[in-house]
């Protein structure tokens, strides 16, 4: 912006142009008039005061064009001098813009009623599971940690299962109880929340884990609409998918997500949502313990609740779900890959069970991959289906489930059955992994490990950690976070897994993953969300 002395130093060289401008005129004028003897006593008064009196002359017809010449400079000289001082005026007038005070923020909002302001979509938000389609997880340019810190804790209406969402300054947050929370991530404090329904107890149901069982998936925001959706569990008991105002907390969407056909109570939505081209899909399982008649499924729906829903079952006689938390990987076409849990197949043609799918935008199957022994897996409860596959930076895919068995895929060829590049033993794995794009860390259930894909292809096991430190990591910088079974959140070296700091977070559910925004990092528990700072 322009200063005082600035403004002040352009009109200075103003008026001294102007002037110098205007003495040559006068100058020459009077050199001129000196060759006109008949009129020189009239010329040597007027060439002195032309330039302030020339309207008081009586030249003849050949002095006037230096007159017309002087007032057109004067003019001029007068204008200038006008738009210089109003210039000056502004300049002094007016200062820097200043933010507004903000205000206090009420420890509850009603929806309709909230402080949140307008959500940027930028680098620090975190908008869907492990940040982005990919399932990756990771920040690059997030700094390590010498020392993590709590800086608040929120205790909520029920146990977060789901990651926690960052959209601008807020910390979006789903619990089983079945609301929506909007928290100041700097503070702790409730802009707003919403109740969408009456979770189910678990007396009501035949069998599972969670009591009671609300909101489980991870939601998704879409920066388009600025809808935070989420699929909640209700009493009936049924599945509904809410679209909520990410600034308001208000309803904008809502619609029962149970296809025709299915038995909702033998099925849970774990996953989290993915949003792609206007699309929001949804995947669905079986509760804990596999009771009853259930399927895999996916579902979408368009984010204005219009029209039909699109569907896919697989096509096994019960079972194989589809469950992992992470839910559908989405690569750039469009298409989506999910890992299918056991089948009650244990023979006979492959039932699609056991696998890593691909389908189209439209949820039309474009492929597959199994293993030689997926009737055996399907058998021992050994399947694909506890961690979503792997999307890489140079279209591979890596997949291993509970069997502890790791697959390298081609994922514009998945191959069918037995199809795979490489097969090698690793480790039995649950939740998420994180990714860099050539290397990825995998949810061990003795220890997370390092994974790199060299040449060849091939994959090549690098540092494991502590065997304890086994939740669904995630990537900031040079630093991997994961959690222990105890609560405590580690910060690992990306290098050589080696600790570079820890926080004690408290209990959370087996598959929570920390999301990252900024210096800030942010666990669902048992009781609400931790944030922890990182200096």
């Amino acid at each position: 912006m322009l200063t005082v002395y600035t403004l002040i130093a352009i009109i200075f060289v103003a008026f001294s142009t102007l002037l110098g401008k205007l003495m040559f005129e006068v100058m020459s004028t009077r050199l001129a008039s000196r060759k006109m003897a008949h009129v020189q006593r009239e010329k040597k008064v007027s060439a002195v005061w032309w330039p302030l009196f020339a309207y008081k002359t009586s030249a003849s017809q050949v002095n006037r064009r230096p007159i017309m010449r002087s007032h057109t400079l004067i003019q001029s000289y007068r204008s200038v001098g006008i738009c210089a001082l109003l210039l000056f005026l502004v300049g002094c007038g007016s200062t820097a813009p200043q933010s507004a005070a903000p205000s206090p923020t009420p420890a509850s909002t009603p929806p309709g009623q909230s402080t949140a302001q307008t959500a940027p979509t930028h680098n620090a938000d975190w908008t869907t599971y492990h940040y982005d389609n990919t399932r990756a997880g990771m920040l690059p340019d997030m700094p390590n940690p010498h020392q993590l810190s709590v800086a608040w804790k929120s205790q909520l209406d029920g146990a977060v299962y789901a990651e926690p969402l960052v959209i601008g300054d807020s910390v979006i947050v789903a619990t089983e109880g079945d609301t929506l929370y909007a928290l100041d991530r700097h503070t702790g404090r409730v802009q707003w929340h919403v109740n969408v329904g009456n979770p189910v107890s678990l007396s009501t149901l035949p069998c599972g884990n969670i009591d009671p069982l609300g909101i489980t998936g991870t939601p998704v925001y879409d920066p388009a609409s600025h809808l935070v959706f989420a699929v909640a569990e209700i009493q009936g008991p049924s599945h509904i998918l809410v679209g909520v105002d990410v600034n308001t907390g208000k309803i904008r969407m809502r619609r029962v997500v149970d296809p025709a056909g299915i038995e909702p109570k033998y099925h849970q939505q774990r996953s989290a949502l993915a949003l792609s081209q206007g699309m929001v899909y949804i995947t669905y399982g079986g509760l804990y313990g596999d009771c009853g008649n259930y399927h895999g499924w996916v579902i979408a729906s368009r984010t204005d609740g219009n029209g039909s829903l699109l569907t896919y079952k697989v096509p096994t006689a019960r079972e194989g779900g589809i469950w992992a938390p992470p839910g559908p990987v989405i690569d750039s076409k469009g298409d989506l890959y999910v890992a299918v849990g056991n089948g009650e197949a244990t023979q006979g043609d492959w039932d699609h069970t056991d696998s890593v799918l691909r389908l189209s935008s439209s949820l039309k199957l474009e492929d597959g991959f199994a293993p030689t022994q997926w009737q055996q897996d399907n058998a021992n409860d050994a399947d694909l289906g506890s961690m979503s596959p792997v999307l890489l930076s140079n279209g591979l895919i890596v997949s291993v489930g509970k069997s502890g068995e790791t697959y390298l895929l081609h994922a514009n060829a998945l191959g069918g059955v037995g199809g795979q590049i490489q097969k090698q033993s690793i480790c039995p794995s649950y939740g998420g992994a994180a990714s860099t794009g050539t290397e990825l860390f995998l949810p061990c259930t003795d220890g997370l490990r390092q994974i790199k894909v060299g040449d060849g292809p091939s994959l090549n096991v690098g540092w494991q950690a502590h065997g304890q430190v086994t939740g669904s990591p995630t990537i900031g910088g040079h630093t991997v976070y994961s959690l222990d079974r105890g609560g405590t959140l580690y910060a690992l070296n990306i290098a050589d897994g080696s600790v570079r700091a820890t926080a004690s977070v408290g209990q959370t559910s087996r598959f929570a993953s920390p999301t990252l925004s900024g210096k800030q990092i942010f666990v669902g528990t048992m009781a609400g969300v931790v944030a922890v700072s990182i200096s």
